[in-house]
């Protein structure tokens, strides 16, 4: 897989800090943290890798302050390091329903980049990663993880509630069955949540 090492990640993460410090670092910290543990009890998928994805899942916002334009600027970000696999996940996840819509938030993107990300979201088969990364995402705070639930009314109260929101906290609540089935346990008693 093209994706970089965890130093490489790890230093990504640190340079778009001082780019545009905020508590996006700190979820993607707890989001990579969360990968790695749920990898570990996955047999096709590597706890390094799911790691470093999760770390730099949102690494877009290092362009400053935007919304749904962070998704297009990680992948072009990661693109030009040459990492395609973290490009894709930059991509992926935040739909976990494949539906540009369904994003919580602004779509400050061009027409052209939203075009691009809606085709993207058309054509691409969703692996392990994709889904681990949208459930990572969606059970991260910056301090710690949480219930999926809570994470998803806190997204709404911030960011807005709209006609795509139900059919993608199924989504989401589907993520959580799918991994706690290859986990074979509750993915809550993993992170240590209950």
């Amino acid at each position: 897989m093209k994706v970089p090492s965890i130093v490489q990640a790890e230093k990504l993460l640190n340079e778009a800090k001082k780019l545009n410090p905020g508590l996006w670092v700190d979820h993607s910290k707890t989001a990579g943290a969360c990968a790695r543990a749920i990898a570990q009890r996955c047999d096709n998928l590597n706890a390094d890798i799911a790691y470093a994805l999760g770390l730099l899942h949102d690494i877009g916002r290092r362009d400053g302050v935007t919304d749904m334009k962070h998704i297009i600027n990680g992948y072009k970000f990661m693109l030009s390091k040459g990492y395609d696999d973290s490009a894709r996940i930059c991509l992926t996840h935040s739909f976990p329903y494949k539906n540009i819509n369904a994003y919580n938030g602004q779509n400050d993107c061009s027409v052209e980049e939203t075009e691009f990300i809606q085709a993207f979201l058309e054509n691409v088969v969703y692996n392990d990663y994709d889904r681990l990364i949208q459930l990572c995402d969606a059970i991260s705070f910056p301090d710690d993880p949480t219930y999926i639930e809570k994470r998803l009314v806190d997204v709404v109260l911030r960011r807005g509630f709209n006609d795509y929101t139900v059919p993608k906290w199924k989504e989401f609540l589907n993520l959580k069955d799918y991994f706690d089935n290859k986990t074979q346990t509750d993915i809550y008693q993993i992170l240590n949540i209950l």
